[in-house]
């Protein structure tokens, strides 16, 4: 894992990809679209990986597509090369819902356009006070479903609240995307790498195949009847008991200690008794 246009770090579980074009306030290129959803798609047989945080450096989490590099270049391009450009920024966010680990936006400072839509396909968001966040594709003419943003928002927000964000690409201040349900916390600066630390912690130390399902199911039960629902649900929880880590946690609680859920991948089936 060697990315050239943002950097990575990785230790006890926890990968850390950290936008860093902090004078431009991460804006994003070409090239960081592409390797971003290469990194999402290799992290997911990566198995020293555990949980994703995707954050940024400066004042800005991500404020979308470069108007120099990106947007400028598009004009006069033909059909196809827009298409492959609008393809590849919604590959990146399809990437990211397709991970199945826990992937934790923590928003470092102002988030919008491609920038608010990567944080929206977070599993977990969480941001400093300062991180005002506008999906504001409308304000450059631009349809608001973008990215993925009409599916996701919806089910983040509700149908009112999305229709508003996608429709008027207004900003919103921290405590109002809270509010809304945008935002699981919000913290002094200071302390959003305490809090985004704690919540890798424990993510990483949970069980791998748990939540890589309930991720899988999350996405999948958006689109079923009930009753599809219910079966979906019945057949994966009778799979996950297969899976060791429901007898270490059965283990651990006769024993009284804390279950250790990272000696297995989510892959691994407990051996035939």
């Amino acid at each position: 894992m060697d990315p050239k246009t943002f950097r990575y770090d990785e230790a006890d579980g926890v990968a850390t990809l950290r936008l860093d074009r902090e004078e431009r306030l991460n804006a994003l290129t070409f090239d960081s679209y592409a390797e971003l959803r290469d990194t999402f798609e290799a992290l997911q047989t990566r198995d020293s990986v555990r949980v994703v945080v995707l954050t940024g450096t400066g004042r800005a989490f991500c404020t979308g597509g470069d108007v120099k590099d990106i947007i400028g270049r598009l004009f006069g391009v033909s059909d196809a090369e827009l298409v492959r450009f609008t393809r590849m920024t919604c590959d990146l966010i399809e990437s990211m819902r397709r991970l199945e680990k826990p992937i934790i936006a923590s928003l470092n400072g102002t988030t919008c356009g491609a920038g608010a839509v990567m944080a929206a396909a977070a599993d977990i968001r969480v941001a400093a006070e300062s991180a005002k966040i506008a999906f504001l594709f409308t304000k450059v003419g631009l349809c608001g479903a973008d990215m993925g943003a009409a599916w996701l928002l919806p089910r983040i927000v509700g149908f009112g609240h999305a229709s508003e964000l996608l429709m008027t690409g207004d900003f919103i201040g921290a405590d109002r995307a809270a509010e809304i349900g945008l935002y699981n916390h919000v913290v002094p600066a200071e302390e959003l790498a305490a809090k985004t630390a704690e919540l890798a912690r424990k993510l990483a130390d949970g069980p791998t195949m748990g939540l890589a399902v309930t991720k899988r199911m999350l996405n999948a039960e958006a689109s079923m009847t009930l009753g599809d629902a219910m079966q979906a649900e019945g057949w994966i929880q009778a799979e996950c008991m297969r899976h060791p880590d429901y007898r270490e946690a059965y283990d651990a609680f006769i024993e009284k200690r804390k279950p250790d859920f990272t000696k297995h991948s989510w892959a691994d089936r407990a051996a035939s008794s």
